[in-house]
């Protein structure tokens, strides 16, 4: 028997508002929120070029806490030379300066179909700016080699801004979120994309209950704007923290109990 695809409504924005509430007051989630909310490393704010923020879309994949100070210094020489000049770069050039964050052919394939996207794109006068999430994604993932669902949303977010109200889903948010929350999503890579729509929806729903939540904690969300970034960093930082190896405080037994953590399941 085939279990039904989860759909939005009223139970998954409850639920999705259940989490998170429970997650953001745990102090570790919050402190790492809090460090990467205003200036994220792996998609910093002092970028400007939206190619640019593309590219480090993708680049930043398979980037580790161990490997981000290297990815930072790699990711700012490449903004010192600029898009136009760094895809102007031969061969050697770029795979020396691409080579410290490994799997150096799939990012420098990566960078090689995004420039001849981008200017498909401009030659035929498309703006992508212009299209929805979904739109974006979808088209984001079939041209651009190397470019999942994943990487895709990844580049909408950045591209628009950390409050452009995009949630991104990487694959242990499939894996490990999903369940943890009680959704059933569709196999393959249209399980990002499902369970972004299910996430953006339930903030929609509970714009302003998150927004309370995240004013208490030191970050800084512009006036009008949906906490869907503030969202998308506590559940990435819940499940990074207590999803991919689960602490024996955790309870086993989400989302029918409504406690995350130290309930009387814990305790048996």
């Amino acid at each position: 028997m085939t279990t039904a695809t989860t759909t939005p409504g009223r139970r998954t924005d409850d639920r999705v508002l259940a989490l998170v509430t429970r997650a953001a007051a745990l102090a570790d989630v919050r402190a790492e929120v809090e460090a990467n909310h205003d200036h994220n490393r792996w998609w910093p704010p002092t970028i400007a070029d939206p190619r640019m923020r593309m590219l480090a879309a993708g680049w930043s994949t398979r980037i580790s806490y161990r490997m981000v100070d290297t990815y930072a210094a790699v990711l700012a020489k490449a903004e010192a030379i600029g898009f136009d000049a760094l895809i102007d770069l031969d061969d050697a050039q770029l795979r020396d300066l691409v080579t410290p964050l490994g799997l150096t052919e799939a990012r420098l394939a990566y960078l090689y179909s995004l420039a001849d996207t981008l200017a498909r794109w401009d030659k035929d006068g498309t703006d992508p700016a212009g299209w929805d999430a979904k739109t974006f994604t979808a088209t984001f993932a079939r041209e651009v080699r190397g470019a999942s669902y994943k990487v895709a949303q990844c580049a909408a977010l950045y591209a628009r801004g950390y409050h452009c109200g995009i949630i991104p889903v990487d694959s242990g948010m499939v894996t490990k979120l999903a369940p943890a929350l009680g959704f059933t999503l569709p196999s393959g890579p249209a399980a990002h994309e499902h369970l972004r729509r299910l996430l953006e929806h339930a903030v929609t729903r509970h714009t302003e209950v998150l927004r309370t939540l995240a004013d208490a904690q030191n970050v800084t969300i512009p006036a009008g704007s949906a906490p869907t970034w503030w969202t998308h960093l506590t559940l990435i930082y819940f499940k990074r923290l207590y999803l991919n190896r689960p602490p024996a405080h955790l309870c086993p037994r989400r989302p029918t109990c409504s406690a995350l953590t130290d309930c009387a399941h814990t305790r048996t």
